[in-house]
């Protein structure tokens, strides 16, 4: 776990800078995990964004449509009729879940946690990470936190 030590230890050290009359016994220690996919992608951004660079999260399900109401009947009693539908998002098919700007690249991060049941990419993803790689950006499966930063650790010591 020395990476999610490393992503503690920068979150600690940027409160202290942020919040400096806060007493080191009265700081919360930031709870990390890689264990489910929001957790990796939370550990992911942050770690980007707390280093100086942009990650944002991609939200590709679309939102919920409520057509309920709320009505009386001719007894008096109060019925909801309707219902919630999903109205489709408007991104890409197969688009991933984070999208990061690192030394002035483009980096896609699709999450494939361990723990979940989505380990494999989709046809729609594969066919995304095609489009990105053309068009000159970099796309990554993310497994880990420590896998990440394996990666992250390669891309920002190269020479671009």
């Amino acid at each position: 776990m020395k990476a999610m030590s490393k992503l503690i230890g920068l979150s600690m050290e940027l409160q202290r800078k942020q919040y400096p009359t806060i007493p080191e016994h009265a700081r919360p220690k930031p709870k990390y995990t890689d264990k489910t996919s929001n957790g990796l992608t939370k550990c992911i951004i942050d770690w980007i964004n707390f280093n100086g660079y942009q990650a944002e999260r991609i939200n590709s399900m679309g939102r919920p449509l409520d057509t309920r109401k709320s009505v009386k009947d001719v007894l008096g009693r109060t019925r909801t009729v309707g219902s919630i539908k999903w109205v489709k998002g408007q991104s890409q098919n197969g688009t991933a879940d984070i999208s990061a700007t690192i030394k002035g690249r483009s980096v896609k991060i699709e999450v494939k946690c361990q723990g979940s049941g989505d380990r494999y990419q989709s046809q729609a993803q594969k066919e995304y990470q095609k489009s990105i790689e053309k068009a000159g950006g970099v796309y990554i499966i993310a497994r880990t936190f420590q896998g990440f930063m394996n990666w992250y650790d390669r891309f920002v010591n190269a020479r671009i």
